[in-house]
C-alpha cells in the first residue's frame, strides 16, 4: 500500500508517517516546510517532497499514484487572520488535492478537519449542528467539510480533531498544545499560569490515539464527517495535577483574569459516530497520555 501524507513534516502528519512505516506501507511526505520540521522525519525511511499542496503540477508527477491520502497540510495557528491566504491554503488547496485525488484513482482521502467548525456551540458537540466557527480558521474548516461533500470521483472522509496533544509538536511554538505550554513552565521550575480557576475543560485527546482514528477510517469509513475526540472532560487543574506526576514536580497553579471575550470554556465531543461508523474508540485517558509524553524516559529519548 502506498500512502501520500500531506504535512508530513508537521505534528499529525509526521506522526502518521512513522506509523504508516511501521506497518508497512510505502510512505510519501509531502510538506512545503513552511511550518513543518525535518527533525519530525529524522531518519524517516520513506520519500520527501517539498512543495505545497496545491503545486499538483509539480509534485504530482513525481508522487504518481497513492491508495490512500491523508491530508493533514494546513495553516492551524488560529490566530492568523488574514482571510485570503487563510482560505487559500486550507480550502483552496484542498480544492486541488482532490481533483488530483479522483484522477489518480486515490481509493479514499481521509483529511484534517476541526473541532473548530463547533465554535462555542453547547457541549457535547455532535457531528449534525449546524457550524458556528469563531474565526476564520474554524470557518476554512467549515467550507472544506462542504467541498469534501460536493467532490467528485473521490472518497472523502473528514476527521473533527479536538485538542490534541502528544511527540513532535514543539516545532509548533505558541500553537502548540496548552498541556505542551504548560510543560514548558513547569519543567523550568515555574509555576503554571492558568485562567482562574482552572476549571475550564478540554476534550484533550492523544496524537496516537488520533492515528488510529486515521487509520481505522481509511479502512471503513464512509464519505462524511466525524469527530476525532474522546468524550471526555479534563480540566486545566487535572492537567496541571497530571503534569506534576509525569515531571515529578509538585508546583501549584497561578492562576489569573482571561482577558479573552471570546475563550471558549468548554470543548467536548460526541464520539458515537466514529464508535459506529468505523470502530474507534479513545484508549489513552489523560493522565496514562501525559506519563507516556513526559515521563523521564520519554524525555531522555528526545533529548528534552
Amino acid at each position: 500500500m502506498r500512502a501520500l501524507v500531506t504535512g508530513g513534516a508537521g505534528f499529525v502528519g509526521s506522526n502518521l508517517c512513522w506509523e504508516l512505516a511501521a506497518r508497512g506501507w510505502d510512505v510519501v511526505a509531502l510538506d512545503d516546510f513552511s511550518s513543518g520540521d525535518f527533525e519530525n522525519l529524522r531518519g524517516f525511511p520513506g520519500d520527501v517532497v517539498a512543495a505545497g499542496v496545491g503545486d499538483t503540477s509539480y509534485w504530482g508527477p513525481r508522487v504518481r499514484r497513492a491508495d490512500a491520502v491523508f491530508h493533514q497540510a494546513a495553516i492551524t495557528d488560529t490566530t492568523v487572520m488574514d482571510q485570503r491566504v487563510m482560505m487559500k491554503v486550507n480550502v483552496e488547496s484542498f480544492r486541488d488535492l482532490l481533483a488530483w485525488a479522483a484522477k489518480a484513482k486515490v481509493k479514499k482521502v481521509v483529511y484534517a478537519s476541526s473541532a473548530g467548525v463547533y465554535g462555542d456551540l453547547s457541549v457535547p458537540m455532535r457531528e449534525e449542528m449546524p457550524p458556528k466557527p469563531l474565526n476564520v480558521y474554524g470557518f476554512s474548516k467549515a467550507i472544506m467539510d462542504n467541498v469534501a461533500a460536493q467532490a467528485k470521483g473521490v472518497k472523502a472522509v473528514g476527521l473533527r480533531y479536538f485538542n490534541v496533544f502528544g511527540p513532535r509538536e514543539a516545532h509548533k511554538g505558541k500553537a502548540a498544545s496548552m498541556i505542551w505550554q504548560l510543560s514548558l513552565q513547569m519543567r523550568a521550575g515555574r509555576r503554571p499560569r492558568i485562567f482562574e480557576s482552572g476549571e475550564q475543560f478540554r476534550d484533550f485527546i492523544y496524537v496516537k490515539d488520533v492515528v488510529d482514528a486515521n487509520l481505522r477510517a481509511f479502512e471503513k469509513a464512509a464519505p462524511g464527517v466525524y469527530n476525532v475526540c474522546t468524550g471526555r472532560k479534563t480540566d486545566f487543574n487535572g492537567i496541571v495535577t497530571a503534569l506534576n506526576a509525569a515531571l515529578a514536580t509538585s508546583l501549584h497553579p497561578e492562576y489569573f483574569k482571561n482577558p479573552y471575550p471570546f475563550f471558549q470554556n468548554e470543548t467536548l465531543g460526541d464520539p458515537a459516530k466514529a464508535r459506529k461508523a468505523f470502530g474507534f474508540a479513545s484508549q489513552w485517558t489523560v493522565e496514562r497520555a501525559v506519563s507516556d509524553y513526559f515521563g523521564s524516559a520519554a524525555l531522555r529519548a528526545v533529548g528534552a
